[in-house]
């Protein structure tokens, strides 16, 4: 909205023509999204905590040091993040850009289905909200639309291919298979990101990590010099999704302020299941899919632990973890909180440099 009302105006105050710049758009969505977060936190707090009379249900199969720590705590807290996202996105970003609505769309659709799990499980007063089967029905539903939105709004190049890390000119076409390469990508980015958000500040962090990332491979991808120097597939208009990702890196930033051990606030399905989403989307727009899976390996390596487990309890019936997702399998083990956290949070920076190296490795 901004670009669209000052930018015309360079010409009369040249002050204005900084927000040509994606560079400056990108730290104005940032700051935006952080200071909007702080508004909106305490606010949103005292509302749930009121609302919701007892906070999350607290699983009575998860750890039990969980039943005393954690009890009466609210959630929806990722109501936060979206509104700061969105508010964020639409005040900065090139409203004409396609590539923005997609990811915005994503996003709000995902987090209206958390929303829907959690409301049914603080109104029911139970750790399950939304019965598994239609949740994953509604996530891979919305997954269609995505995928057909993109498929119609990327490039020729681009618009059924899956792009191979390393290798400057491989693309892989799938045809409208590609359509569920998409579901796949950000369905189970999603979810990923959802298996993770089990301790105060254990995803949200990662969420950064990944959000900055994505910003920088967006701003590279829609530059056709950096892109050609780089060797990397040029998807000209994405780079507007930088934009996005620093919404939600700001957006992300401002929750961790209320969401730090210990949390006065959860994340819930309706930030984790959004924000999983929104990296998915990106990691899509930009043909990053692949390095998806190595900037979010921490959320990968929680999803695997979950499927690990339960296929070998079905299977031999023993478990290979104390407790799934993996941090719980810690939690068992004695590790403290914080220490699992913080552990976590140093992977996933690790990984995050992993993604951005396989920017130069053609």
């Amino acid at each position: 909205m901004l670009y669209h009302l000052l930018f015309p105006l360079a010409d009369q105050i040249s002050a204005f023509n900084v927000f040509r710049y994606l560079t400056f758009r990108t730290g104005g969505a940032v700051i935006t999204a952080l200071i909007l977060s702080f508004i909106i936190g305490p606010r949103l707090i005292v509302a749930l905590v009121r609302h919701q009379k007892g906070g999350q249900p607290i699983r009575t199969d998860g750890p039990e040091s969980h039943l005393q720590s954690k009890q009466g705590t609210p959630t929806m807290g990722g109501l936060m993040v979206l509104i700061a996202l969105a508010v964020s996105t639409l005040l900065w970003a090139d409203l004409t850009n396609s590539y923005v609505w997609v990811a915005l769309c994503t996003t709000i659709g995902f987090g209206a289905i958390g929303f829907a799990d959690d409301y049914l499980k603080v109104t029911r007063r139970k750790s399950v909200g939304l019965p598994a089967k239609l949740k994953l029905l509604l996530e891979i539903a919305v997954g269609l639309v995505v995928a057909v939105w993109l498929i119609r709004s990327l490039p020729a190049p681009f618009a059924t291919t899956l792009a191979v890390p390393f290798f400057k000119s491989v693309l892989v076409d799938l045809g409208w298979m590609f359509a569920a390469v998409v579901v796949f990508v950000v369905v189970g980015s999603s979810n990923a990101v959802n298996l993770t958000d089990g301790l105060d500040g254990l995803a949200i962090v990662p969420v950064m990590i990944a959000g900055v990332v994505f910003a920088l491979v967006a701003y590279l991808v829609g530059n056709s010099i950096f892109a050609n120097y780089l060797q990397l597939h040029y998807v000209a208009g994405s780079g507007e999704l930088a934009v996005f990702c620093g919404a939600l890196v700001g957006g992300g930033l401002g929750f961790l302020w209320f969401n730090a051990p210990p949390a006065r606030i959860f994340m819930g399905d309706t930030g984790s299941l959004a924000l999983g989403a929104a990296l998915g989307s990106v990691a899509v727009i930009t043909k990053h899919e692949l390095v998806l899976a190595i900037v979010g390996g921490l959320f990968v390596l929680e999803t695997v632990s979950v499927i690990v487990q339960v296929a070998s309890f079905k299977l031999t019936g023993k478990r290979i973890f104390r407790m799934a997702p993996l941090h719980h399998h810690f939690e068992k083990k004695g590790w403290a909180e914080a220490t699992i956290v913080i552990r976590f949070w140093i992977i996933a920076v690790i990984l995050g440099l992993a993604g951005l190296a396989t920017l130069k490795l053609r």
